[in-house]
């Protein structure tokens, strides 16, 4: 059974997420505030966190910046607010959807089933490493070295470089990368890849270049053995 942490201040809203995530099959906890869903976090997991942005205490976006330094969990944000910037903040940060109150319950219900079947199916076999020149890729925990030393990528930068290498030398247009990793196109532009893009090459350093820009189309991770 998949366990759902509900981040919001509103009761209402917990309470009708709850009712349709466990009318779902979904094993729900509840947290009214940043700070009370990080520290949940750092004593249970948990498969999926709904967090709502603007909260007391501590705001969502703060909260799942913090969350994702001791964890990896998909995370869908709630907002009243549907600023472009907002959403783009947001997916800077790796959360893996974005959806704007008033929201149709069943909607984020398919929402949620579309996350975890994402990343369920993008799970890795275990002890599976790639390595490119100093550039390695542990599959399994998640982890990029470069020249032996480990660096720090948000969830959405290593599901792109895995996605860029899993598709090694194959030309990949913005919005399929779009389609394939963040699952659809309505909420994302150009400028949400060509951001994760250039963190993305900041943290390979010297292997930066392996990942060329295809003019007018996109991108592709170029390597020849």
């Amino acid at each position: 059974m998949y366990k759902i942490l509900v981040v919001d201040d509103e009761p209402k809203i917990r309470e009708v997420i709850r009712e349709y995530a466990e009318f779902s099959g979904y094993e729900v906890t509840e947290a009214e505030d940043g700070m009370s869903a990080v520290g949940l976090c750092k004593l249970n997991d948990y498969d999926l966190i709904i967090m709502d942005i603007m909260m007391p205490k501590l705001d969502g976006f703060s909260a799942c910046k913090e969350i994702k330094k001791i964890k990896d969990i998909p995370t869908i944000m709630l907002s009243a607010r549907g600023e472009e910037y907002d959403k783009l903040f947001g997916f800077e940060l790796g959360i893996d959807d974005y959806v704007v109150k008033p929201f149709s319950p069943k909607e984020l219900m398919a929402r949620i089933n579309a996350v975890l079947s994402r990343r369920k199916g993008t799970a890795a076999p275990a002890q599976q490493t790639l390595k490119f020149d100093g550039l390695e890729i542990n599959i399994a925990a998640r982890t990029v070295t470069v020249d032996g030393k480990k660096v720090e990528l948000t969830p959405k930068e290593y599901d792109l470089l895995f996605y860029l290498v899993e598709n090694k030398n194959i030309a990949l247009s913005r919005d399929k990368l779009l389609s394939d990793i963040w699952g659809y196109d309505f909420f994302g532009d150009d400028r949400t890849i060509d951001t994760h893009i250039k963190n993305l090459r900041n943290n390979l350093g010297p292997y930066r270049d392996f990942i060329v820009t295809l003019r007018g189309v996109g991108y592709k991770f170029e390597y020849e053995n």
